[in-house]
């Protein structure tokens, strides 16, 4: 399996059979959509989209599609007063569980915890600036979640046109204790390679 980064909290994983594709808004930021007619798409916060998707997901709920697995778990949006609902995921497929965050507010409960599960990988946005977790905040929820892998996403990019400025990614590195990360443009998972502390892996984003 393989996990590539498009900017912002977007990523592809699978292979040359499925692929699923995380929050695909680019075009919000500037950048151009990556959504093909192939992908299972999945959205942590409502997005109406005319991208093209085999499969669309963006809420609670239980989910089976090409021996896929997705359990969507309700959770409070980032800092938001108005108790606007966001979803996080886990996600079970070629043999590897995966963990979506999104945009979430950090102070996730005993239940939500178990409900994500044991995970080897983790996708989590680090930027923070009141528009996403921050790097303190990141960093104690990968503590407290203990996955194989930790992959941060929607940080600060010259490329990118955020709402918010975004924090650079070496604040997270720091909080995570992560001075030399493995860097990489595609992960290409193996069970064999996931070791048993967690690992952070900076992706290099693809360029369309």
């Amino acid at each position: 399996m393989e996990i590539q980064f498009y900017g912002a909290n977007c990523v592809r994983i699978g292979n040359k059979k499925v692929t699923v594709l995380i929050d695909d808004n680019l075009k919000e930021y500037g950048l151009s959509s990556v959504a093909t007619a192939e992908d299972i798409a999945i959205f942590t916060i409502d997005k109406a989209t005319k991208n093209p998707h085999r499969f669309l997901i963006e809420g609670p709920g239980e989910y089976e599609i090409s021996e896929v697995s997705v359990h969507g778990i309700p959770v409070q949006a980032h800092l938001d007063e108005s108790g606007l609902r966001a979803t996080m995921y886990s996600i079970h497929m070629l043999g590897f569980s995966i963990g979506i965050l999104g945009h979430i507010h950090p102070s996730l409960s005993e239940e939500q915890l178990e409900k994500l599960g044991l995970l080897d990988v983790l996708i989590i946005p680090v930027g923070g600036n009141g528009f996403t977790l921050d790097a303190i905040g990141a960093a104690s929820l990968v503590k407290k979640i203990e996955p194989k892998i930790v992959i941060p996403t929607h940080y600060a990019d010259k490329d990118l046109s955020y709402e918010v400025p975004q924090a650079e990614l070496d604040v997270f590195l720091t909080a995570m204790g992560a001075s030399e990360p493995e860097r990489t443009d595609t992960l290409k998972l193996k069970e064999s390679e996931l070791g048993e502390k967690t690992r952070v892996v900076i992706l290099e984003r693809v360029s369309k």
